[in-house]
């Protein structure tokens, strides 16, 4: 599995990761309770949100199903004055009662899963362990993400790296070629759309979607934009200005999306 090999423990603190870290906690905090609320986190790898969120006085439940990721979650909890529970399990089956949380956050399971109805079954899992007017918060990769990554460093001529772009643009269906190592497994790239669709079929109400990177990223000299104070804060606000302008929302790499169990 690549997760196994992979240090995603470490993924959040170079390249665009420190911009996702900080806009995910951001977009996340916005659908918060002040305190004492029941967080189940799904897909939530080593436990990097879970960690946050416990220390903001919350009661965590991280589900993963790597076993690598259980057991880096499980150091990381024993540090902690509030530690987190971190439970061997996946998105479409929890071991959790029903309407038993206050927010349930969809951190991989929306892009893990390539068949919708799949999708469809982790996020009625989710409207299910939910309180009413509990919140589904989910996240998604963009149907755009690998094409415009590849026209921005050149990848996209390689043809079979322009081929996997190709797909993704007219399916969704992200499967990575074995002459690029490294590259994220089979996964699914939504359109904005049909994020919007799947979520609202599952049970969910007023519904919203925002951009988390957005369009910022194509700044041609952004890592040096982000260590200037002015222009980051320039740019941030630029982000905030637009992250819910549906005509935007393909430029941004990740894609999130709140929604409510009916009262």
């Amino acid at each position: 599995m690549f997760y196994s090999g992979a240090a995603e423990d470490k993924r959040l603190t170079f390249g665009l990761g420190p911009l996702e870290f900080e806009r995910n906690k951001e977009l996340i905090g916005r659908h918060l309770p002040k305190t004492g609320a029941v967080i189940v986190d799904v897909g939530g790898g080593p436990g990097v949100y879970a960690e946050w969120l416990a220390g903001l006085g919350h009661d965590v439940h991280l589900i993963e199903p790597v076993s690598k990721h259980i057991q880096q979650a499980q150091k990381r909890a024993a540090k902690l004055k509030k530690p987190f529970k971190a439970i061997l399990g996946e998105a479409r089956k929890l071991d959790l009662k029903d309407n038993s949380a206050d927010v349930v956050i969809l951190h991989g399971p929306l892009y893990h899963l390539q068949l919708r109805d799949d999708r469809i079954k982790a996020l009625k899992e989710a409207h299910r362990v939910l309180k009413p007017n509990g919140i589904v918060l989910g996240f998604a990769i963009n149907h755009t993400v690998s094409t415009m990554t590849g026209l921005l460093n050149g990848m996209i001529h390689d043809q079979q790296f322009y081929e996997m772009c190709l797909n993704e643009l007219k399916s969704g269906v992200h499967n990575p070629p074995a002459s690029w190592p490294g590259i994220l497994p089979e996964a699914f790239f939504h359109r904005p759309s049909e994020l919007t669709a799947e979520v609202q079929e599952s049970g969910f109400t007023n519904t919203r979607l925002f951009a988390v990177e957005g369009m910022v990223w194509l700044d041609s000299k952004y890592f040096e934009s982000r260590s200037n104070p002015q222009k980051k804060e320039a740019m941030m606000h630029l982000l905030k200005a637009t992250e819910e302008n549906t005509e935007l929302l393909s430029f941004s790499p990740h894609l999130m999306i709140s929604g409510r169990k009916a009262g």
